[in-house]
């Protein structure tokens, strides 16, 4: 199956403008009095959606996931058992009771190491590379999986506390929008009545008609659809699904009243009303120094939240149809510095993926007994990325052409995870 891409010209920033001021003159929207819920039994599609937990800095694996007791690198963390067959940091007891729903990927060796190129590879697939920029993880599947919403009016892409990864080749159609963890676009302030806005829409529509006209390439093309989508988030009830602050007050308890907490209570009200990828960023992993202080109070909030989310997720017959990843850029050396922090390291880590019909309650891959190797398979990012597809039920057949006319294939060829499938 070969899918065909447009590039395009327009920036980020020309692009975000439309998406986030549409987003912000709709607040009125937000403030609606029906309830999420209720709404979600129209606006939900029969399609499946997928989260991404962002770990941005290079979370300790070896202090949360996958401890080594009794070597010279182990950190000061006992483990506790879980009801999987794996044993995780004793400051994840909440998440210790999910684990049958989700796989840790022990095994994981990636190739990059610095902050920048790892985000890059383990959101595309693809290291690097200056002359193609490659869709990330939210844009492909957006890009799969939005045909399937065929009524969904907000953006298929929502990136919740941070910026994610851009959509390269596929077009800014498919750009996260960008929003903070209480539904909220960052650093805008609008405050236009609607004929106002109406006519400098009308106005702008004539003007992007007559580039499309004049056939000045496909920036225009691009441009207009956005426009179109603009425009429809500026009447949709959807955008009520942004208002995480409607939720009773008992509920968000129980995610947390951190930024990350809120980030994935969001979430999951994104993917009952149909949204196809949705990243929730959670940062301040870069630990060289003070690693175990930080994650004595970093891990009860991720706990807790990701907790709320799996246990939220699954109540409400959700998880079957949702892939969630936990991952950040790489893992962090065995060693332990003598700042009591640990540097970067990308030969062997884990990451933790689980829901969309992916076996659960396993523990995938080994590493040395010090952490330093991985001793099984190894797994890298493609490999991960391919995996979801499948669990999305995106063929890793599927073929795009980018803007330069080079075949690109879906998840850049990695192989299935065997574990996590039969």
């Amino acid at each position: 199956m070969q899918r065909f891409a447009t590039p395009t010209g327009m920036s980020r920033r020309h692009f975000m403008s439309h998406m986030a001021g549409a987003a912000a003159f709709a607040g009125p929207a937000l403030a609606m009095t029906r309830s999420l819920q209720a709404g979600a039994e129209t606006m939900r599609r029969n399609h499946k959606s997928a989260i991404l937990l962002w770990m941005g800095g290079g979370p300790p694996t070896i202090d949360i996931w996958d401890q080594k007791p009794g070597a010279p690198t182990s950190g000061p963390f006992a483990q506790i058992g879980t009801n999987g067959n794996a044993q995780i940091c004793e400051h994840l007891p909440q998440m210790a009771s999910h684990m049958d729903k989700l796989s840790i990927v022990r095994s994981m060796s990636t190739r990059e190491a610095d902050h920048g190129r790892g985000t890059y590879y383990m959101h595309t697939g693809y290291v690097p590379n200056p002359n193609i920029e490659h869709p990330s993880y939210g844009s492909v599947v957006a890009h799969e999986l939005e045909p399937f919403a065929k009524d969904l009016e907000i953006p298929p892409f929502v990136s919740i506390g941070g910026s994610s990864a851009g959509p390269g080749f596929l077009g800014m159609s498919y750009a996260p929008f960008q929003v903070d963890s209480n539904g909220r676009v960052r650093n805008l302030e609008m405050r236009l009545e609607d004929r106002r806005m109406a006519q400098r829409l009308a106005l702008l529509d004539t003007v992007e008609q007559r580039f499309i006209n004049q056939r000045r390439g496909n920036s225009a093309v691009e441009h207009a659809r956005v426009l179109d989508k603009t425009r429809s988030l500026l009447s949709s009830d959807q955008m009520a699904a942004f208002n995480v602050m409607s939720e009773p007050e008992s509920v968000r308890e129980q995610y947390g009243n951190g930024g990350f907490g809120r980030g994935c209570l969001l979430a999951r009200r994104l993917v009952e009303a149909g949204v196809p990828f949705i990243e929730v960023g959670f940062g301040g992993w870069d630990l060289h120094q003070n690693c175990f202080d930080t994650l004595t109070t970093k891990l009860p909030e991720m706990d807790k939240a990701m907790a709320a989310l799996m246990q939220d997720l699954t109540q409400r017959g959700l998880l079957e149809d949702t892939v969630v990843i936990w991952m950040g850029e790489f893992g962090r050396t065995p060693r332990i510095n003598d700042r009591t922090g640990r540097d970067h390291y990308a030969r062997a880590w884990s990451a933790v993926v689980g829901g969309g019909g992916l076996n659960g309650g396993l523990a995938i891959g080994e590493t040395s007994a010090d952490g330093s190797r991985v001793v099984t398979e190894p797994y890298a990012a493609e490999d991960l990325m391919a995996s979801v597809c499948q669990g999305l039920g995106i063929s890793l057949q599927t073929t795009f052409t980018s803007g330069n006319g080079r075949p690109m294939k879906i998840a850049n060829g990695g192989k299935l995870i065997p574990e996590l499938f039969g």
